[in-house]
């Protein structure tokens, strides 16, 4: 009798294959293969080859740059809470491109956050810019070696951080719903959820997937919106994720309801204690 699809799964996993990997042998999406797989971690001499072929990469490019400048950073093997969040909303609300590492975003909180954890792996300051007419804040650094670097880091995270550990998934949620989320609260339309955007649907089911490892139901609304609804949920999001402390609605908005900068979390608040009981 043949294998079924979970038996299927849990074979090529015990086979040392990634999700990437499965998914094309299987022809199936990433969030069914991942329901089988997801106490079944890679080894770490897998985990190990992926990090030694972003350096490889890295060095290749070095060569064919050889005599010239470049300042120097410091590359990371192993994911910390640190490292997680930073490149996370690098992914998010950054730029990666051939030249520059960049990220943009009207809080400020959020930009002192992102420089402050640059700068544990690179000494030099960054260019600051300010958009009046969006109120959008940029910081950038312009270092082709330091850009190549963390585009190969932001892959690698995206591809394994459903396999990492509970606290290093919980940074990395947060790192998207600072940036990519709102709190969409209507009384008046009955509407109290959180919704975070994204254009690639596939980030999006892995956040569906971290979400649930919290307990926190979550679904996808076309074309491109995770959305969080219902008290037991908000109230779980809040207790295990919530927004950042700093981050705001942009309150200058011309289809603003509120009219002032309000923190998102003091909005999840509103929205959790309007819930009859």
């Amino acid at each position: 009798m043949a294998p079924s699809f979970k038996e299927q799964c849990i074979s090529l996993r015990k086979q040392d294959h990634s999700i990437v990997e499965i998914m094309r042998i299987t022809g199936r999406p990433k969030t069914t293969i991942y329901a089988h797989i997801r106490n079944l971690p890679l080894s770490e001499k897998r985990l190990r080859s992926y990090r030694n072929a972003s350096g490889q990469h890295i060095r290749q490019f070095a060569v064919s740059r050889k005599g010239k400048s470049e300042k120097k950073f410091t590359p990371f093997n192993e994911w910390t809470l640190e490292t997680v969040l930073l490149v996370a909303h690098l992914t998010f609300d950054g730029s990666l491109g051939q030249r520059i590492v960049a990220y943009s975003n009207r809080s400020e909180a959020l930009i002192n956050r992102v420089e402050s954890l640059m700068s544990t792996i690179y000494a030099y300051l960054p260019k600051r810019s300010f958009d009046s007419h969006s109120g959008v804040l940029r910081t950038s650094y312009y270092n082709v070696s330091l850009a190549l670097y963390l585009k190969s880091k932001s892959r690698e995270l995206l591809a394994e951080i459903e396999n990492y550990d509970l606290e290093l998934k919980k940074e990395f949620l947060r790192a998207f719903f600072d940036d990519e989320g709102c709190m969409d609260l209507k009384l008046k339309t009955n509407k109290r959820r959180i919704r975070g955007y994204q254009k690639d649907v596939g980030v999006l089911r892995v956040i569906k997937s971290l979400l649930a490892d919290f307990g926190i139901d979550s679904h996808l609304e076309p074309p491109n919106e995770v959305v969080i609804s219902g008290k037991s949920n908000l109230s779980t999001f809040q207790r295990e994720i919530n927004f950042s402390k700093g981050v705001c609605i942009n309150g200058n908005r011309s289809n603003s309801i509120w009219k002032e900068h309000l923190e998102k979390r003091e909005l999840l608040q509103r929205a959790i204690n309007s819930f009859k009981v």
